[in-house]
């Protein structure tokens, strides 16, 4: 008897979390993992860093963990807070677009990121 009831609320269980799934992209929800629903407070895009000088380097980071406009400024602010980095971060590509006015070491670019709960895949 025990086993049934668990596998109702179970059943129950699963049932409610799809019926919130599919409720939530009906809507047009795009980021259901979302801590905001979907509707990221945060969600305005952030200003272009301006660099002190000309544009010497620049790095591609892959980063698959990023799930909506909050994810993205997160990044943002974490590579711009690097001196001589301007990052522009892509949700669509799951990528971040680093110009550098200086020699910036990798590692601090992954360490930025990763700072802002991210893990970087590659980058070139």
């Amino acid at each position: 008897m025990a086993n049934v009831i668990a596998v109702l609320v179970l059943a129950v269980l699963v049932g409610s979390a799809s019926a919130y799934i599919v409720k939530a992209k009906k809507s047009g929800v795009k980021c259901i993992g979302c801590p905001a629903g979907g509707s990221c407070p945060g969600s305005a895009r952030l200003p272009k860093k301006k660099l002190d000088g000309p544009v010497t380097g620049h790095y591609t980071l892959r980063i698959p963990g990023m799930h909506c406009q909050n994810c993205v400024n997160s990044v943002t602010r974490g590579i711009n807070s690097i001196d001589g980095a301007s990052a522009k971060v892509s949700l669509r590509k799951k990528s971040a677009e680093v110009s550098c006015d200086r020699d910036i070491d990798k590692a601090d670019l992954i360490r930025a990121v990763e700072s802002a709960g991210f893990e970087v895949e590659s980058i070139s």
